[in-house]
């Protein structure tokens, strides 16, 4: 477990690779996770790519006003629904793209983008609604 905001900023930039595996894929308390955002905001794209951060953390970091953070929230494969819904609303592209291409993502999301203004963003997620409906049949 990561117990400091410091220990896992340091295992984040450890030129040690298993340091570096421990600051993608150990739990850390909620106020420890609360602390690498509130004084590291470099760090906040690396929280959200951590393997076990908790629902209430992603809520933070959906809103975040940094378009890479919130991509790296859209692209997890945990995000709760009414996370992925307010990514695929997202005024930035690629945050769009990633919840076009989360494989969670539900059928009435991949819709809501399948007529996305971005060609990207609408083809991924028809795509992926093609795709969903050929995995029923």
């Amino acid at each position: 477990m990561i117990a400091t905001a410091e220990e896992f900023v340091a295992l984040r930039e450890s030129s040690i690779q298993e340091e570096y595996l421990r600051a993608a894929r150990d739990n850390a308390p909620i106020a420890v996770w609360r602390d690498v955002i509130a004084r590291f905001p470099n760090m906040r794209t690396w929280v959200a790519l951590n393997k076990t951060v908790p629902p209430e953390i992603l809520e933070v970091l959906a809103t975040d006003v940094d378009p890479d953070v919130r991509r790296a929230v859209a692209m997890k494969n945990s995000l709760p629904l009414h996370l992925m819904v307010l990514l695929s609303r997202d005024p930035v592209e690629c945050v769009r793209l990633r919840i076009a291409c989360n494989k969670k993502a539900p059928a009435d999301v991949l819709r809501y983008l399948g007529a996305d203004p971005s060609v990207d963003v609408s083809s991924a997620a028809l795509e992926r609604l093609h795709g969903k409906a050929g995995d029923s049949e």
